[in-house]
């Protein structure tokens, strides 16, 4: 006799469904052309970041306003173009690379946050750090920065 013959020829209760593949992407989500670009408040002024060392040279040449925690080094550019071009630096003397790359952090916070309003369009910005600006308080950067900006617009 054969093991087969017990079995029962009918199945027993529901079982799940075979696995369909299904296209990728969030199905939560609407994908490709039906999903419509956010509504923006106002058209806010992009700050283009100084890459090249000739625009740091070039920098280095116009005025330079110094505050407790950098230097901000402003020119303005007079070629035709409105964008904010600005360039952070800290030199090695600071400290090491992590505490280096914080003041950068700090400063790209508040360039965002002040240069699109106090800024001077068409003009390129330098900011140095000091020493003094390492463990110097957030709002006391940010204070330092919107004066230097009322200066260079003068």
């Amino acid at each position: 006799m054969s093991d087969e013959a017990h079995f029962p020829a009918e199945q027993s209760g529901p079982q799940a469904a075979a696995r369909i593949p299904q296209p990728h992407g969030d199905g939560r989500r609407p994908q490709g052309a039906e999903r419509a670009p956010r509504p923006r408040p106002q058209k806010a002024q992009r700050l283009v970041i100084l890459r090249k060392r000739s625009d740091f040279l070039a920098a280095n040449r116009g005025t330079r306003i110094p505050t407790p925690g950098f230097v901000l080094l402003v020119r303005n550019r007079d070629d035709g173009d409105d964008a904010l071009r600005v360039g952070f630096t800290v030199t090695k003397k600071i400290g090491n690379a992590v505490v280096r790359n914080r003041m950068k952090r700090r400063f790209r916070e508040l360039a965002r946050e002040l240069m699109p309003a106090g800024g001077v369009t068409g003009a390129d910005f330098v900011m140095i750090g000091r020493s003094g600006g390492i463990e110097r308080d957030f709002g006391l950067l940010r204070q330092d920065l919107a004066k230097a900006l009322d200066k260079a617009r003068r």
